[in-house]
Protein backbone atom coordinates (compact mmCIF):
# COMPACT_ATOMS: atom_id res chain seq x y z
CA UNK A 1 0.00 0.00 0.00
CA UNK A 2 1.17 3.55 -0.64
CA UNK A 3 1.37 6.18 2.07
CA UNK A 4 2.14 9.86 2.23
CA UNK A 5 4.17 10.84 5.28
CA UNK A 6 3.96 14.47 6.37
CA UNK A 7 6.82 15.34 8.71
CA UNK A 8 6.37 18.59 10.62
CA UNK A 9 9.46 20.31 11.98
CA UNK A 10 9.76 21.27 15.62
CA UNK A 11 10.03 25.09 15.65
CA UNK A 12 12.06 24.99 18.86
CA UNK A 13 14.64 22.50 17.56
CA UNK A 14 18.27 23.53 17.23
CA UNK A 15 18.61 25.09 13.74
CA UNK A 16 21.87 23.17 13.16
CA UNK A 17 20.27 19.73 13.52
CA UNK A 18 19.36 19.45 9.85
CA UNK A 19 22.83 20.25 8.51
CA UNK A 20 24.55 18.14 11.18
CA UNK A 21 22.53 15.02 10.34
CA UNK A 22 21.76 15.57 6.62
CA UNK A 23 24.39 13.17 5.27
CA UNK A 24 23.18 10.35 7.54
CA UNK A 25 19.56 11.19 6.62
CA UNK A 26 20.32 11.02 2.88
CA UNK A 27 22.19 7.73 3.34
CA UNK A 28 19.15 6.41 5.21
CA UNK A 29 16.86 7.39 2.32
CA UNK A 30 19.22 5.73 -0.18
CA UNK A 31 19.34 2.54 1.88
CA UNK A 32 15.53 2.39 1.86
CA UNK A 33 15.00 3.04 -1.85
CA UNK A 34 12.75 -0.03 -2.16
CA UNK A 35 10.33 1.49 0.37
CA UNK A 36 10.74 5.27 0.13
CA UNK A 37 9.81 6.24 -3.44
CA UNK A 38 10.27 9.98 -3.02
CA UNK A 39 11.22 12.41 -0.27
CA UNK A 40 11.89 16.09 0.06
CA UNK A 41 11.64 19.19 2.23
CA UNK A 42 8.62 21.45 2.64
CA UNK A 43 8.87 25.22 3.05
CA UNK A 44 6.70 28.02 4.32
CA UNK A 45 5.96 30.94 1.99
CA UNK A 46 8.92 32.83 3.54
CA UNK A 47 11.20 29.88 2.58
CA UNK A 48 11.68 28.78 6.19
CA UNK A 49 11.71 25.03 6.68
CA UNK A 50 8.40 23.41 7.54
CA UNK A 51 9.25 19.72 7.47
CA UNK A 52 9.21 17.11 4.77
CA UNK A 53 7.13 14.70 2.74
CA UNK A 54 7.77 11.08 1.84
CA UNK A 55 5.93 8.74 -0.53
CA UNK A 56 6.28 5.25 0.92
CA UNK A 57 5.21 1.74 -0.06
CA UNK A 58 4.71 -0.42 3.02
CA UNK A 59 2.66 -3.33 4.33
CA UNK A 60 1.07 -1.27 7.10
CA UNK A 61 0.89 2.10 8.78
CA UNK A 62 2.82 0.62 11.71
CA UNK A 63 5.60 -0.27 9.28
CA UNK A 64 5.71 3.34 8.08
CA UNK A 65 5.99 4.62 11.65
CA UNK A 66 8.80 2.14 12.34
CA UNK A 67 10.61 3.36 9.21
CA UNK A 68 10.33 7.01 10.27
CA UNK A 69 11.75 6.14 13.68
CA UNK A 70 14.84 4.67 11.98
CA UNK A 71 15.59 7.98 10.22
CA UNK A 72 18.65 9.69 11.77
CA UNK A 73 16.56 12.87 12.12
CA UNK A 74 14.04 11.13 14.43
CA UNK A 75 15.99 11.00 17.73
CA UNK A 76 17.29 14.57 17.31
CA UNK A 77 14.03 16.34 18.16
CA UNK A 78 13.83 17.89 14.67
CA UNK A 79 10.37 16.44 14.06
CA UNK A 80 7.44 17.85 16.03
CA UNK A 81 5.01 15.29 14.65
CA UNK A 82 4.31 13.00 11.74
CA UNK A 83 1.13 12.24 9.92
CA UNK A 84 0.76 9.04 7.89
CA UNK A 85 -2.00 8.93 5.28
CA UNK A 86 -3.02 6.12 2.92
CA UNK A 87 -2.68 7.27 -0.68
CA UNK A 88 -4.01 6.02 -3.99
CA UNK A 89 -2.17 7.43 -6.97
CA UNK A 90 -4.60 8.08 -9.81
CA UNK A 91 -2.45 10.23 -12.12
CA UNK A 92 1.27 10.22 -13.04
CA UNK A 93 3.42 11.26 -15.98
CA UNK A 94 0.42 12.75 -17.80
CA UNK A 95 -1.55 9.51 -17.61
CA UNK A 96 -4.58 8.29 -15.68
CA UNK A 97 -3.78 5.25 -13.61
CA UNK A 98 -7.41 4.35 -12.93
CA UNK A 99 -10.56 4.20 -14.99
CA UNK A 100 -13.81 5.80 -13.87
Amino acid sequence: MKYVVLLEDNPTADPNIRSTHMEAHLQFLESNVATIEAAGPLFESDNSGAGGIWIVTAESEAGVHALVEQDPFWPTGLRAQIRVLKWTQVFANGQRLVNT
